[in-house]
């Protein structure tokens, strides 16, 4: 049987967090989860960005203690998303707690891909943590794409909150940049350091000065 590249990606990844056993079917759980990434309210956090952030795992899998449970958290982060609502991390985790012991994980690797998911609400994992490094740093990698990427990025994510007068929405943007700006690092692994801050950064301050230029409250 020839499978989607994606359902591969998950296969891959399910296998070795279960030991290889080879029961249950691990593709119902694949197409659960690509129809959740395909929903019609996702602009910016669709299946693109989950092939983009298994594809930044698979660079940084040299950091990570258990590359297989970072990219089942990567399946996981945000497979429940509703714009609208604060709590899509938390769901996200919940609902990898419910599925990934019916498919065969181990208890204790079901807590760690729970817990990873649950670090994407602050991408602020411990010096001591190199699956939320890794997991962080994939997420956050979009932040230094090519400028025009990056703008297709900030359309996305502005497309996602329409439902978001624009002027309370510049200034809740301008306030994630600045916070971000602020952080010491925005990456904690060796590559993220060395191939993503410095550009990321420029383009955090060049949206910054676009949401709150000349004639914008900022």
């Amino acid at each position: 049987m020839s499978l989607d590249p994606l359902e591969d990606r998950w296969l891959q990844a399910l296998l070795s967090a279960r030991d290889g056993a080879c029961h249950p079917d691990p593709l119902p759980y694949a197409a659960n989860l690509i129809k959740r990434w395909s929903e019609p309210q996702r602009k910016y956090h669709t299946l693109d960005h989950l092939t983009a952030m298994l594809d930044r795992v698979d660079v940084l899998e040299e950091y990570a203690a258990d590359p297989a449970l970072v990219r089942l958290a990567a399946w996981f982060h945000d497979a429940v998303y509703l714009p609208e609502r604060s709590t899509n991390e938390e769901r996200s985790a919940r609902l990898a707690e419910r599925a990934l012991p019916e498919a065969g994980v181990p208890a204790e690797k079901v807590a760690e891909v729970a817990r990873l998911v649950r670090l994407t609400v602050t991408h602020d994992p411990a010096d001591d943590d190199p699956n939320g490094e890794v997991l962080c740093d994939a997420d956050l990698a979009i932040l230094a794409s090519s400028p025009d990427a990056y703008a297709a990025y900030a359309a996305a994510v502005r497309e996602e909150y329409g439902f978001v007068p624009d002027d309370a929405f510049r200034e809740g943007r301008a306030a994630v940049l600045r916070h971000l700006l602020t952080l010491p690092r925005l990456f904690r692994t060796p590559y993220g350091q060395r191939e993503w801050e410095e550009r990321a950064r420029a383009n955090l301050r060049a949206e910054l000065t676009e949401l709150t230029g000349p004639g914008r409250p900022g």
